[in-house]
């Protein structure tokens, strides 16, 4: 059943428009609100049909998830919904009554009354615009577009400084294999036995030794492409592959470490089809990994010209949509209004208060994941993938441009928000290295606050400019050339 809830509507005098059969045609549009079921009929699927294609979804951006929580919450309680917002409402035909009730049970259907005409169709949704003279306010993002000069280099892996399989040895996984063509694979937590181990990936189906190197090239290469993100019309050197002319260098990478590295000593693949455990899930998952990451830090991109610089403003996204109950009037934004969750969203609710509070703040803005997806970060992922954030907050003042990011405590010291915060100190060092007029003659930083460093800073009645000068990530020598920005 997908997301979307319907009602059982109960109006004595319904007025509707009708469309004959049109919903049992393969009809495939996602802005059906009311279906009326004139005619009885004995086949039950013709009814879930029907309802199904009412069942697409309307509202898919993050800015109606509260008000589509909510319905579900007040239906599955018995309560006629907030809004008809990814609400389908089905006119009672009394010849389906038992489909209707047994939804019901399930918490997937409510019905309606007569007094519910004064229901909202969007609850309490606004859209909030540009307020007068809001370039005092906005942020020019800077792109750094690539350069034809520039060219895309590996440094060689050091094979043996990369981590080795340790969940077991070659022997005991050899034991978890049969012989020929099936094997009898065993799951490494729950020593659960699996028989006729196969698996439909393309590393799996290999033939030999060469062919399952030639693969895993192949897998990996393809995990670690950049496609060009949506949207994003500035950076489009990142649809090229992310390995083009380095497969072969690749394919020796991952040669050299099987034999030399993956079991902690050398081991001859081809001697007793060893190579066959490493068609076994953690031991190719261990090696996806491990390359990928080892990959991505050793990229190399050589520049013999200067950078061309490009940019992006907020204010190219002229509205947004947000819920007026849980949205802020301020003063320093480029938008009269900023939203925060309505569940769960004390923390960005205060940080929106503090930031419009301090004197000290010229200008913020509260980044829309959805509309603003121009701001956003590429890192790498823990499991090797790259992916994209948003950070939470832009804050600028006389010293210079914040990109502002609050987590949870507990989650402060989580590996992904490790990496997007070396992600993000990469691409604040590379921004600043460019000329002064090219980045508003500000140096750019990279925040992450903590809720505990927050709430004491902002309980002290410490300013938030402040906080963000004493807390800004200073740039690591490490490696990290694989985090920037699009």
């Amino acid at each position: 059943m997908r997301e979307k809830l319907f009602n059982v509507d109960q109006h004595a005098a319904p007025r509707v428009i009708i469309s004959v059969l049109m919903l049992r045609e393969g009809f495939d549009v996602n802005n059906i609100c009311v279906i009326v079921p004139l005619r009885s009929t004995q086949a039950q699927i013709l009814l879930e049909q029907t309802i199904g294609r009412g069942l697409r979804l309307m509202w898919r951006d993050a800015e109606y998830s509260d008000n589509k929580r909510e319905n579900r919450e007040r239906i599955a309680g018995g309560q006629e919904p907030n809004s008809l917002i990814d609400i389908l409402t089905i006119v009672e035909h009394p010849a389906f009554q038992s489909f209707y009730d047994e939804l019901m049970r399930e918490g997937l259907a409510g019905t309606t009354g007569e007094d519910s005409g004064t229901t909202s169709s969007i609850s309490d949704l606004i859209p909030v615009s540009l307020r007068n003279g809001y370039e005092a306010f906005d942020f020019a993002i800077p792109f750094i577009l690539r350069e034809a000069e520039e060219w895309l280099e590996h440094q060689t892996l050091e094979i043996g400084a990369l981590p080795p399989f340790s969940a077991l040895t070659l022997a005991e996984l050899k034991k978890l294999l049969g012989k020929g063509d099936v094997f009898i694979s065993q799951d490494l937590q729950s020593n659960t036995l699996f028989g006729d181990y196969r698996i439909d990936g393309a590393v799996m189906k290999v033939e030999g030794y060469n062919d399952f190197l030639s693969r895993l090239t192949r897998r990996i290469s393809q995990a670690l492409s950049q496609p060009l993100p949506k949207g994003n019309k500035i950076a489009a050197h990142l649809a090229n592959p992310y390995l083009q002319v380095n497969t072969a260098e690749l394919t020796g990478w991952l040669d050299s470490y099987i034999r030399e590295r993956l079991f902690n000593g050398e081991v001859d693949p081809l001697h007793d089809e060893n190579w066959r455990v490493l068609l076994l899930q953690p031991v190719l998952d261990h090696i996806s990994k491990v390359i990928a990451l080892a990959l991505v830090e050793a990229e190399d991109r050589p520049l013999t010209g200067d950078s061309e610089v490009r940019y992006r403003l907020l204010s190219e996204v002229g509205k947004l949509p947000m819920r007026e109950s849980s949205s802020l009037e301020v003063n320093k934004c480029i938008y009269e209004r900023l939203a925060y969750p309505a569940r769960n969203g004390g923390l960005e609710k205060a940080l929106i208060e503090w930031a419009n509070a301090d004197s000290q703040v010229q200008a913020f803005c509260k980044i829309s994941e959805t509309r603003h997806d121009f701001v956003r970060l590429r890192y790498v992922k823990e499991n090797g993938l790259p992916a994209f954030y948003s950070p939470d907050l832009l804050l600028r003042t006389e010293q210079a441009v914040y990109l502002l990011e609050t987590k949870a405590q507990a989650q402060v010291s989580a590996p992904n928000v490790q990496r997007k915060l070396r992600a993000a100190a990469a691409w604040c060092e590379r921004i600043n290295a460019l000329p002064a007029a090219s980045r508003s003659d500000l140096p750019w930083h990279y925040v992450l606050l903590g809720e505990n460093v927050f709430w004491e800073w902002r309980n002290k009645g410490e300013r938030l400019a402040a906080l963000c000068e004493y807390a800004r990530v200073r740039y690591m020598a490490v490696s990290l050339s694989q985090d920037r920005l699009p």
